[in-house]
């Protein structure tokens, strides 16, 4: 699989998507289910996303996964079962050749996007290499990130942004890093749900603005991003990670249906 993958005839932008962590195989496929069939009618190339392990966590008692090799298997039958490409994180160089033998991109976390080791060894795999770009970070930097990636002989990267710290507790979207990064010839994608979580809290728990999710999703499609990332629960009060700032699943595809005509609308000009 290459970046050819994410284009397509009605130039429409595509998805990652799927839950923060795996949860347990029976809702990891009713997600995915449903999102194949609105991308489908909607002709969005759509990948699904998610964590078999979540190692950045607020507190020791979070929850962090139900086993790595297991989590990974659920992701490899859904790629399988519905033809469709699955991306999750990865933690350590170690873990880059583990997670390329079950899903088809490898996503970097903020936290971790200039890691050298990590980014070498993620590059070696021949897998498409999504690196969100750090809180910390401008946009111009991660020109120098994804070289990283390419200087390894591998052509297949995609930068995402996914907001920059503002102050201890708050992320902000600087929408004129979007074409910085358009700029290095890489896809960039907007993450619109961790884009909105506001961390840090004194209680423990990242807390979160999902009902900012469309109009951080219409502003990035009009800002040019060449994809969205979004996380998404059927419940996310009950999501073991990262529920504050996720899409209710039944609220997805009439998102989906109005971010499909924003882009129609910017295609015009």
């Amino acid at each position: 699989m290459d970046l050819n993958y994410f284009k397509n005839d009605k130039n429409n932008f595509f998805l990652l998507a799927g839950p923060c962590v795996i949860e347990g195989e029976e809702m990891a496929f009713d997600i995915a289910e449903r999102i194949v069939g609105i991308t489908r009618k909607l002709s969005i190339p759509y990948v699904f996303k998610g964590s078999y392990r979540k190692a950045n966590r607020s507190r020791l008692d979070s929850f962090q996964g139900i086993g790595d090799i297991k989590a990974l298997e659920i992701l490899k039958k859904i790629g399988e079962t519905y033809s469709i490409p699955t991306v999750t994180d990865i933690h350590t160089a170690d873990e880059a050749a583990m997670a390329a033998e079950y899903v088809d991109v490898l996503q970097i976390p903020a936290f971790l996007c200039r890691q050298t080791d990590i980014l070498t060894a993620a590059a070696k795999t021949g897998k498409i290499v999504n690196i969100k770009k750090g809180q910390f970070l401008s946009p111009d930097a991660m020109k120098f990130v994804a070289e990283k990636i390419t200087e390894n002989n591998n052509p297949n990267v995609m930068l995402t942004e996914r907001g920059v710290t503002f102050g201890y507790q708050d992320l902000l979207v600087d929408f004129r890093g979007i074409p910085v990064m358009k700029s290095f010839g890489h896809p960039v994608i907007l993450d619109v749900t961790h884009s909105l979580q506001q961390p840090n809290q004194t209680s423990g728990v990242t807390g979160g603005m999902p009902q900012l999710i469309e109009t951080m999703a219409k502003a990035g499609i009009a800002t040019g991003v060449d994809g969205l990332f979004i996380e998404t629960h059927q419940d996310p009060s009950k999501a073991k990670s990262d529920g504050a700032n996720m899409l209710k699943l039944d609220l997805l595809e009439p998102l989906l249906e109005k971010l499909v005509r924003v882009r129609e609308a910017v295609n015009m000009y």
